[in-house]
């Protein structure tokens, strides 16, 4: 399958907000939340999209000083385990190193064993709990941070990772 990362649109929201509910049920962000991302100087939204422009995933975070904070990553479930969150995650990581971003950081449920893995394997360290951050069934957050994205320890998982995807 032939995937492209390009910036979310104000035409994406009707689909992100069909895939955010598929993906978080009920307690998802509104049409309103991501005009309000996207109208927002500080946010960076990103679209994984297949040869015929059909949503495949989203993501997106917040560059604030030194720091991005990602805000949302989501994978339709039928294209899950194809490297799309990883490819969406290059995003967030090559927009990082742009605008001379040094962290990255994110809150994932406890439970989502897929994204944290995800997140593990590209350099991410768990550094604490929030407890009862979800709002629908009051589930912890654990709270991931990379280390510094500059530091050679980082770039090397990075370039790897780039490698390895690029062959596949």
């Amino acid at each position: 399958m032939d995937i492209k990362i390009r910036r979310m649109e104000k035409n994406d929201v009707d689909e992100v907000v069909r895939l955010e509910a598929l993906s978080y049920g009920e307690h998802h962000w509104s049409k309103e939340s991501f005009y309000n991302e996207l109208s927002n100087h500080l946010a960076h939204y990103f679209c994984a999209v297949d040869e015929n422009s059909t949503l495949l995933g989203y993501v997106g975070c917040w560059h604030i000083f030194e720091e991005a904070h990602i805000t949302t990553l989501s994978v339709h479930p039928d294209f899950r385990q194809q490297g799309i969150a990883q490819r969406l995650l290059f995003a967030v990581i090559d927009g990082c190193y742009k605008n001379k971003i040094k962290y990255i950081t994110l809150e994932v449920r406890e439970s989502n064993i897929a994204a944290i893995s995800l997140y593990e394997k590209n350099g991410f360290k768990s550094i604490g709990t929030r407890k009862g951050y979800y709002q629908d069934n009051n589930e912890n957050a654990l709270i991931m941070f990379t280390e510094n994205i500059w530091y050679e320890k980082f770039k090397t998982i990075y370039n790897n990772l780039q490698q390895e995807y690029a062959s596949l």
